[in-house]
């Protein structure tokens, strides 16, 4: 099966979206908008259009890169006025450049992170930012599951990981690796979304007040948060 197979494979069953999890991207996009600067955004793999939704009510210049031609269908349907670009990423030549770019639970999934991310450096303008964020291996309910006997390692894949075609949890450390190898120069690390039991706890038993609150407190201690995020130029 190609590449492209399997990312339209994955988007025809995805989960992504759905619960608490659709809720943590949308966080993610309130931190994000926090540093970018204004013009034109680049969005690399918006999937379903979660953080898209939010970002196109705020940007005039919206470029979407997705890897998958079931999503980008839904996407140019749902964002008109954006600029949806088929292809993989390390394919991707955009012929311009960008103020902003967004890569929101992207890196886990690619072969080569740094590679993509030495491509995303040649993308981005003068003055430009990139945010982006991935799951943190050290998150709190990882721990608990190593603890628990229900993953062998913090940085194990798990079943949902397998899922989402993620290949590989990266920690702290070796995602801010990643972009120093890649020539960037991180200017902000941070975290968000205090996790200390599953999704599927989460979405039968919290309410949403506890999932904004725990998302917040994530942010006050991203070593354990169940996502990290990276501001890099």
């Amino acid at each position: 099966m190609s590449q492209t197979d399997t990312l339209d494979a994955i988007a025809r069953d995805s989960i992504y979206a759905l619960g608490c999890n659709g809720s943590m991207i949308r966080h993610s996009w309130s931190i994000a908008r926090r540093y970018l600067p204004a013009g034109a955004l680049l969005e690399m793999g918006p999937a379903e259009g979660v953080m898209t939704e939010l970002i196109a009510a705020e940007r005039s210049e919206l470029h979407l890169l997705e890897g998958s031609d079931v999503y980008c269908d839904g996407l140019r349907q749902r964002f008109p006025h954006a600029k949806v670009h088929h292809s993989l990423f390390e394919d991707f030549d955009p012929g311009r450049q960008f103020q902003a770019i967004v890569l929101g639970h992207v890196l886990e999934h690619v072969t080569d992170p740094v590679a993509v991310l030495k491509l995303v450096r040649t993308w981005l303008a003068p003055g430009g930012k990139v945010f982006a964020a991935v799951p943190n291996a050290r998150s709190l309910h990882r721990q608990a599951a190593v603890l628990m006997g229900l993953l062998p390692q913090e940085d194990a894949m798990s079943e949902l990981d397998h899922r989402h075609g993620h290949q590989r949890v990266f920690n702290p450390e070796s995602f801010r690796a990643c972009f120093t190898q890649a020539g960037m120069q991180l200017q902000v690390f941070g975290g968000y979304w205090l996790k200390p039991v599953s999704n599927a706890q989460i979405d039968r038993d919290w309410t949403p007040a506890m999932l904004d609150a725990f998302m917040h407190l994530g942010e006050r201690y991203p070593d354990i948060a169940a996502e990290i995020y990276v501001v890099a130029a």
